[in-house]
């Protein structure tokens, strides 16, 4: 079919009349495509033009002319339960990947999306996913560009597993690495931590908590475009998501060989998270976050980095929460509530599983 017949076509809406994803909508014919125009492309709109190839075509012009490298990511997300307090497995695929790439200084552009769906799944459940991963993708002002759907046996998969990969352009002269952090650097969050972790682990319902706790989940390009305006030369930035605020400051620690100090009276956290994890016995230095980035940036900078954080809707609590120190070199230590120190480990094992 020629382009421009494919392009002359009226793809229709709302085409998909059962309740439940089959087998044969993961087929590769009329059904895949009846719930592709349906729940995807409804979503997620037309292409440019009006093709549906097995690739997303970009101009390098456009590319280049925005920066001097490319970042590109993927992330695949299989969180329990599909629906939590505060977003869904479609926030979190958009939100995740556009931090991914947005913490390396890049500006994201487009996004992909891989769907492994489990035969049985409600379509409206898709088509609600769709929908929320859009109206990210439109907070963020990134496109979803192109895709792949997959359907297994009953039993196979759990409901609903996503991938997204994205494409960011990183403007010439900006060098952000857990690598480079220096002594009298500063270490600075952007709000309360942990509330995506105990979110989840509350949302599960099996452990009859009656916490009031949402997910943090959402896209933090423009958060982080504000701290790069006043302070180019900022170290680090990493979102701190599986593993926390404990693991991503042993990755820079070790990355850059200093020491970190953090002051535990500093650390911005919830009553109602650090209760859950007093009941069952979780550290909330390593619990999950999903719209949570720890900054390090050099000491004279601090207050202007942190005056811009706060401006902004995203980081509005934002604090300082520890500095860099020459030693012990790739070690983290934290002053706690009692005067005593002791040294913050990178995580082992698993604390939650299928938290993002």
């Amino acid at each position: 079919m020629s382009k421009k017949a494919t392009s002359d076509r009226t793809r229709r809406r709302g085409k998909v009349n059962v309740d439940k994803v089959t087998l044969a909508h993961g087929a590769g014919g009329k059904a895949m495509r009846d719930l592709i125009d349906d729940a995807f492309l409804d979503a997620f709109g037309e292409p440019d033009d009006g093709v549906l190839e097995d690739q997303a075509r970009l101009l390098m012009s456009d590319l280049s002319a925005q920066g001097d490298r490319l970042a590109l990511t993927t992330d695949s997300f299989v969180v329990d339960p599909l629906f939590f307090p505060g977003g869904n497995i479609g926030t979190l695929a958009v939100a995740g990947t556009v931090n991914d790439l947005a913490v390396s200084g890049a500006k994201p552009l487009y996004l992909t999306c891989g769907m492994i769906i489990e035969e049985g799944l409600p379509v409206e459940t898709l088509r609600r996913v769709a929908r929320s991963m859009q109206e990210t993708a439109e907070k963020a002002g990134v496109r979803i560009i192109t895709g792949d759907t997959k359907v297994v046996h009953h039993g196979a998969a759990d409901k609903l597993f996503i991938n997204t990969a994205g494409i960011g352009v990183i403007p010439e002269g900006l060098d952000i690495s857990s690598a480079n952090a220096k002594p009298g650097d500063v270490v600075i969050v952007n709000g309360v931590l942990g509330d995506h972790g105990a979110a989840i682990l509350n949302a599960r319902g099996d452990l009859a908590l009656e916490a009031d706790i949402e997910s943090d989940c959402g896209p933090l390009n423009g958060l982080i475009d504000a701290i790069i305006n006043i302070c180019p030369e900022v170290r680090s930035i990493r979102d701190a998501t599986r593993g926390g605020i404990a693991s991503v400051l042993n990755e820079v620690a070790e990355d850059s060989r200093v020491g970190v100090l953090l002051n535990e009276q500093s650390i911005p956290m919830r009553a109602e998270v650090t209760g859950v994890c007093e009941i069952l016995g979780l550290d909330p230095l390593y619990l999950a976050n999903e719209g949570k980035i720890v900054v390090v940036v050099p000491g004279d900078m601090s207050d202007a980095v942190l005056q811009a954080m706060r401006t902004h809707e995203d980081g509005q609590d934002s604090v300082v929460i520890g500095k860099i120190c020459e030693a012990p070199a790739g070690t983290v230590v934290m002053e706690t509530l009692f005067g005593g120190r002791r040294v913050v480990d990178m995580l082992v094992g698993e604390q939650l599983p299928r938290i993002c």
